[in-house]
């Protein structure tokens, strides 16, 4: 009984040796394996491993890329522009046992990240004007609002730029990754993430952007109206011109038609000009003739020779 005992106590022994030596390594891991704190060996390739229980230790560190965010910070330009920079970069550990022993923990390495990175880009930024920093290129600039092209930043116009912001960002990369590479990292890629003006700057550019499309918006409101004017003459004279041509077709129209119709009244009076003076003198009586009209005339006038009688001459 007591042997038995002894049995099943060696064999929780083996087992719980058993699990605490044996350990396994994932694609994206690698390990080291440390025998009192000092490197033993290192373990890249993925699968089932074994070590001593309670004599080695293993550390796993990642293989995949990590991410580094720096702190924005303000940084002043070659021109004295104070501007805040915030940049990100990609590192890997690629030599695990130099970066046990140079740096030790994973939690550790943003540290060291930071005072090497952040200086390397502090450098670039006070070695170069602004405008280095935001362009690559001096192809034209095509961001601008039609009409903006008076109101542009001269030094935008004539500096010609020699670096630009890719090569910064690569010569960040490059004198960042020598530094690191003695710590067992290697540093995959550096950007500038963003670039803005500090608030006093910032001020001042906002201030001066308003001012310019202030301009710009003025410029389009005097080019509107003297264009609005000039369509409103144009508008005039040609309803003028189309008044003073319907006017003059008109009269033309309605000379015709009087001659027409004199010729005709001509025509109908002259078959019995005794009738046509019969009626006109009618006419005369009852325009000038009322029950108010009072006349004194001579026996002989022509003017009552009908009110007198009406010989009919055969």
């Amino acid at each position: 009984m007591k042997s038995k005992g002894i049995l099943i106590v060696a064999v929780i022994i083996v087992v719980f040796l058993a699990f605490a030596s044996a350990f396994t390594v994932d694609e994206t891991e690698q390990v080291v394996i440390t025998r009192f704190d000092k490197v033993n060996r290192t373990i890249l390739k993925p699968g089932l491993k074994f070590k001593l229980p309670i004599i080695e230790k293993a550390i796993f560190y990642p293989r995949n890329l990590q991410e580094w965010d720096g702190d924005p910070g303000q940084i002043p330009t070659k021109d004295k522009t104070y501007i805040w920079v915030d940049t990100f970069a990609r590192w890997k550990i690629v030599n695990p046992e130099i970066f046990f022993k140079s740096i030790g923990y994973l939690t550790r390495a943003k540290n060291r990240l930071d005072e090497i990175i952040d200086p390397a880009v502090r450098d670039m930024i006070t070695s170069n004007r602004l405008i280095e920093a935001v362009r690559n290129s001096n192809r034209e600039l095509d961001t601008f609002e039609i009409g903006l092209e008076d109101f542009r930043d001269d030094e935008a116009r004539t500096y010609m730029i020699s670096i630009g912001r890719e090569k910064i960002s690569a010569r960040i990369l490059k004198e960042a990754k020598q530094k690191l590479a003695k710590f067992g990292i290697e540093l995959v890629d550096v950007k500038i993430k963003r670039i803005n003006y500090v608030r006093e700057v910032r001020e001042s550019v906002y201030g001066r952007m308003i001012a310019e499309r202030k301009q710009i918006a003025e410029k389009f409101r005097s080019e509107g109206k003297g264009e609005a004017r000039k369509i409103l003459g144009e508008k005039e004279r040609e309803l003028k011109k189309i008044l003073s041509g319907a006017y003059r077709r008109a009269q033309e129209i309605k000379g015709r038609a009087d001659a027409e119709a004199t010729k005709i009244y001509a025509e109908a009076y002259n078959v019995d000009p005794e009738f046509y003076s019969f009626t006109k003198t009618l006419e005369v009586y009852g325009k000038s003739l009322d029950k108010e009209s009072s006349l004194v005339l001579s026996t002989d006038s022509e003017f009552l020779k009908y009110l007198k009688g009406y010989n009919t001459k055969r």
